[in-house]
């Protein structure tokens, strides 16, 4: 055993003292570097998605996607790509339970030999608001009161209510899904339209898809507050405990595919995250096989400090004009410049393995010196990196003003029209579910202005639905 600077320590068992039973030395600096290492062993959590768990795997492709894209990763059937996928609750800390109604991340890195791609996903097609100016506001009311210190039901539905676009994501998170059985039971989405381009320069956009090959399997509200009581880390246990069987879990990963032609009259803004394509209109197209067959060997370096950002794209893989995809493509990547610091990409399962990273950033805490004396600027003409030229995406035509401007209405477009077919797409006994938990989540509101606004939203998807949930929020308040 040695201290951190690599001297040996002669006893771990007592700290030096000025005679037998005397005060402590302060000569003695291995007592003082493990306290204050122990003091700083922990960053900040994250502020959403600070509770998940990881693993690595392969990606596999199993079909002919290069019509669409030019990524290398996707170039040829057969061809495997490793990633690590980490998934994870949204509001709760990183100390809370697993089996609980909220969303689950779905944040797929992986490490092509054109870089390192992330994509950041949910176990949900939708969210809540489409526009990144809404989120701190929204993440402030599923959070702590300020006051109470407690999650509290005014704050949650008197946002909800006050922002219709969030009702057909309430109706997923309140319906059967909003607590999967484990992680390894539960589908992803990349949620956001993504471009894709191919070697011709032609645009698509796509929606990505991962199918469960574990088949779906959730966890009524009843057997929820059972499993978090007992075993709070359940998700995780059981993701791990599978690898380790051998029972290494899978995906099969499709897009939906449009062409760019058609986005401008399709009956739904195709960016609006808020909103699905119907699969009637652009059927997924299945192209790839995701398995996780490899747990990390340290949770903090390897789960806790990875990092996953929107922007990171490679060639042939873009954004859209999706607001919310837009404000993520900044907000995450500081976020963790904030949280794991300037050189997270440097730590081991940030930085690429099937290529390297030939940056000119150098510097800052936990810099390795890894660049050693090369030259720290560009241009140069000492044979360092240079740029190619070839941008990663197509560039998208843009036209009007520069202010504040509501995302662009579709033929099909509102607040509601998705949330009830969602709805009547239940069976009863689904139906029956969706409106217990809902009435259960908006008993406790106090106001009943509230309450009645946050009702009607439900009401506008679908009259049933609306109908069905007073009588229960009543029936439940006396």
């Amino acid at each position: 055993m040695t201290t951190e600077a690599g001297a040996p320590v002669a006893d771990n068992q007592n700290s030096q003292t000025a005679g037998a039973g005397g005060p402590v030395l302060v000569q003695d600096q291995h007592l003082l570097e493990k306290l204050a290492h122990f003091n700083r062993e922990r960053i900040p959590e994250r502020i959403v998605h600070a509770r998940g768990a990881g693993a690595y795997g392969k990606f596999t492709v199993t079909a002919d996607v290069t019509g669409c894209t030019r990524a290398k990763f996707l170039s040829e059937i057969g061809k495997e790509t490793e990633v690590f996928l980490r998934f994870s609750t949204v509001a709760g800390n990183l100390g809370a339970a697993d089996a609980v109604r909220d969303p689950r991340g779905f944040a797929l890195k992986f490490y092509t030999e054109e870089g390192n791609y992330d994509l950041v996903g949910n176990n949900t097609p939708v969210f809540f608001i489409k526009d990144a100016l809404k989120f701190p506001d929204f993440i402030h009311t599923q959070k702590r009161d300020p006051y109470t210190g407690s999650q509290e039901p005014d704050n949650v539905w008197d946002f909800w209510g006050l922002s219709p676009e969030s009702t057909h994501q309430v109706t997923w998170l309140f319906g059967d899904r909003g607590i999967p059985a484990s992680y390894r039971h539960m589908d992803g989405f990349g949620s956001h339209t993504f471009q894709w381009t191919n070697e011709a320069g032609e645009v698509f956009w796509v929606k990505y898809h991962f199918k469960t090959d574990q088949g779906i399997k959730n966890l009524t509200a009843a057997e929820a507050g059972e499993l978090a009581g007992k075993e709070p880390d359940s998700h995780q246990r059981d993701l791990r405990e599978a690898i380790e069987r051998g029972e290494y879990p899978t995906w099969t990963v499709g897009v939906q595919i449009m062409p760019a032609a058609e986005a401008a009259n399709y009956r739904f803004n195709p960016f609006d995250l808020t909103k699905v394509w119907p699969h009637a209109d652009y059927p997924v197209q299945w192209f790839g096989k995701l398995e996780l067959n490899r747990n990390p060997r340290n949770i903090f370096a390897e789960v806790e400090q990875s990092i996953f950002s929107p922007h990171h794209f490679v060639p042939g893989i873009g954004p859209s004009p999706d607001k919310m995809l837009q404000g993520r493509l900044f907000a995450y990547g500081d976020a963790h410049r904030y949280r794991v610091g300037i050189n997270a990409d440097l730590l081991p399962v940030n930085e690429p393995k099937a290529t390297q990273a030939r940056s000119y950033g150098r510097d800052g805490v936990m810099y390795d010196g890894r660049h050693g004396g090369a030259k720290n600027y560009e241009p140069n003409s000492f044979g360092a990196p240079a740029q190619t030229g070839r941008p990663l995406w197509q560039p998208l035509p843009v036209s009007g003003t520069t202010e504040d401007h509501p995302a662009p209405s579709h033929a099909e477009d509102d607040d509601f029209v998705q949330a009830g077919n969602l709805y009547r797409l239940m069976t009863e006994d689904e139906k029956a579910r969706l409106i217990d938990n809902l009435a259960n989540a908006m008993a406790g509101v106090s106001r009943d202005d509230i309450l009645q606004r946050a009702i009607a939203n439900f009401r506008k998807a679908d009259p049933d639905y609306g109908k069905r949930l007073e009588a229960a929020v009543q029936a439940l308040r006396g």
